[in-house]
């Protein structure tokens, strides 16, 4: 916590796993965070940047972005971890961006996605969805 700043309340919290599976099968490489600011109406703004390393070994950096909102009891319940609320009680959609160098990806760099998200007390759960 890095504490209340002119923007609101500056959270940086570590990645230190996760995976990708879908149309790429990768994991979270440990060493990214999610750079987050709390409006005072409890809005969480997010910006999480970390890279993928493909089943294959191509390397991706993701810079996504997003908004979590949602009334603030079902706020509260969601930083208590005790409970989950179900994810249709609060909103959480990003805009994640792709790069990579690795020819078998390439595609990536130039897609536009959008990210429908839910937390749980000791994981968040994305699923990306390329617009055509």
């Amino acid at each position: 916590m890095l504490g209340s700043t002119t923007l609101g309340e500056r959270r940086i919290v570590p990645i230190l796993s996760g995976r990708l599976e879908g149309r790429v099968n990768a994991e979270v490489l440990p060493g990214g965070a999610d750079w987050q600011v709390v409006g005072r109406d409890g809005a969480i703004y997010l910006e999480a940047r970390y890279t993928l390393r493909t089943d294959d070994g191509a390397l991706i950096y993701v810079r996504n972005q997003g908004i979590r909102r949602g009334p603030p009891d079902v706020l509260a319940r969601l930083l208590d971890g005790k409970t989950t609320p179900d994810p249709s009680e609060y909103y959480v959609r990003t805009t994640p961006r792709f790069e990579t160098s690795d020819p078998r990806y390439e595609w990536l760099n130039t897609i536009i996605a959008v990210g429908s998200g839910a937390r749980l007390p000791e994981a968040v759960l994305l699923d990306f969805y390329e617009l055509l």
